[in-house]
């Protein structure tokens, strides 16, 4: 007889890996990923900070933060 734990999940995938998947999503997030995509430097491995802290450096735009802001909240939910 095999137990099976149904409360397990798989762990979260880093943010960055995270973002890099998004697609065709219709929102501003598809603008960033393509971007991050683009990027050879982007933090595959990044959490939000860091992924945040790359963009400062890269002198991103507002926008860009915002759909950072909301791609983090759908990360969360995952």
């Amino acid at each position: 007889m095999t137990d099976y734990d149904d409360d397990q999940q798989e762990p979260k995938p880093a943010f960055g890996k995270w973002l890099l998947s998004q697609r065709d999503r219709g929102d501003w997030v598809d603008g960033i990923a393509d971007a991050a995509r683009a990027d050879r430097t982007f933090p595959k491995n990044g959490d939000p900070e860091a992924v945040r802290a790359h963009l400062r450096k890269q002198q991103a735009d507002g926008d860009a933060f915002a759909a950072i802001d909301d791609a983090e909240s759908d990360w969360m939910a995952v």
